[in-house]
C-alpha cells in the first residue's frame, strides 16, 4: 500500500500546480459545448419516446411496483427523466475521458516526467492507436457490464460496491496503458500491468468512487428542470477534474514501479554478464578435465 499512498500524495500535490488546474478547462468547455448541443435537440425527443414506450407498455406498473419494493416510491413521478439520465451518463462519461485522454494524458506525462523522472529513458512502446483501441474495447465492455448489473445499481449496497469496481476497471486499463506509453517499452509495459494489476486496479476503484459525486449530481438534474444546465455543466467540470487526478495518480504509480523495474533489472545484469570467480573456475576446470580425459581416451 506504501507505493500507492505515495502516488496518491504526489497526485494532490501536481493537481493543485497552476498548469494542471489549467488542464482541466479545455476538455470541460468541449464536453459542454457537445453535450449542450446534444442535448438542446434530442433530450425532449428521448423523454418523449421514453414516456410513450412506457405508456404503450405498461411500465409505469411495473417501474412503480419496483421502486416501492425498494422503498424509493417517492421517485416514481421521474423515473422516465431519471432512466434518460442513465442512458446518457455512460456516453457522457465516455466523451470527458476522450477529451482528458487526448489533450490532458499528455500534458500530464510530460509534466510528470520532465519534473520527477528526468533520468528515465523514453523507449516509446506505446502508440496512439494503441491507446485508441485500448480505450475503444475497454469501454465497449465496461458498456455491457454496466447494462448488465444496472438493474442491480437499485438495491443501495450494490450500488456502492458495482459501481465503483466497473469504472475502476475501466479507469486502470485507459490510464495505466497511457501513463505507460511513453517511457514503457511494450515488454515493460506488459510486464508492470500484469504485476501490479492489484494495486492499478485499486487505484481505479478508488477514483471510480470519487466518480459517484458527477453522477449524483447529473442525476439530480433529473429532478429539476430549471438547474439541470447547471447540474449538467457541474457533473461534466467534476468528471474532467476526477479524470484528470486520475491521470496524475497513475503516472506517478507507474513511472515508479518503471523506474524500480530497471532498477531490479540494472542489477542483474552485470550478474549475468560478469560470473563469479568460482563458477568461472569451475567451468575452467571442468573443460580441462574433459579435454585431457578425452586425450586419454
Amino acid at each position: 500500500m506504501r507505493p500507492v499512498l505515495n502516488a496518491f500524495g504526489r497526485a494532490i500535490w501536481s493537481q493543485l500546480h497552476f498548469k494542471m488546474l489549467l488542464l482541466s478547462v479545455l476538455p470541460f468547455v468541449l464536453s459542454v459545448v457537445v453535450w449542450g448541443f446534444g442535448l438542446w435537440l434530442y433530450q425532449q425527443p428521448m423523454i418523449d419516446g421514453l414516456q410513450n414506450y412506457f405508456a404503450e407498455n405498461d411500465g409505469f406498473r411495473f417501474s412503480n411496483d419496483v421502486l416501492m419494493w425498494v422503498g424509493m416510491g417517492a421517485l416514481k413521478t421521474v423515473v422516465v427523466p431519471l432512466i434518460a439520465m442513465w442512458i446518457l451518463l455512460p456516453l457522457m462519461i465516455l466523451t470527458a475521458l476522450i477529451f482528458v485522454g487526448v489533450m490532458a494524458m499528455p500534458v500530464i506525462v510530460k509534466h510528470v516526467g520532465s519534473r520527477q523522472y528526468k533520468e528515465l529513458e523514453v523507449r516509446k512502446g506505446g502508440t496512439f492507436f494503441g491507446s485508441l483501441w485500448t480505450s475503444s474495447s475497454s469501454f465497449v465492455i465496461f458498456l455491457v457490464l454496466w447494462i448488465i448489473t444496472l438493474p442491480l445499481s437499485l438495491i443501495p449496497p450494490l450500488t456502492f460496491v458495482i459501481q465503483p469496481v466497473l469504472w475502476g476497471w475501466l479507469t486502470y486499463r485507459v490510464m495505466a496503458y497511457d501513463a505507460l506509453a511513453d517511457h514503457a517499452d511494450a515488454e515493460e509495459r506488459k510486464t508492470i500491468l500484469r504485476t501490479h494489476r492489484w494495486q492499478l486496479l485499486l487505484i481505479g476503484a478508488i477514483t471510480g468512487a470519487m466518480g459517484a459525486a458527477p453522477t449524483l449530481l447529473w442525476l439530480g438534474g433529473a429532478l429539476s428542470v430549471i438547474f439541470f444546465p447547471i447540474l449538467a455543466a457541474g457533473a461534466i467540470w467534476l468528471y474532467v477534474l476526477v479524470f484528470i487526478f486520475s491521470g496524475l495518480w497513475f503516472q506517478h504509480y507507474c513511472m515508479e514501479a518503471l523506474k524500480q523495474h530497471r532498477a531490479a533489472n540494472d542489477e542483474l545484469k552485470p550478474n549475468c554478464e560478469n560470473p563469479s570467480p568460482m563458477l568461472t573456475q569451475t567451468v575452467v576446470t571442468d573443460t580441462f578435465t574433459d579435454t585431457v580425459f578425452d586425450e586419454k581416451k
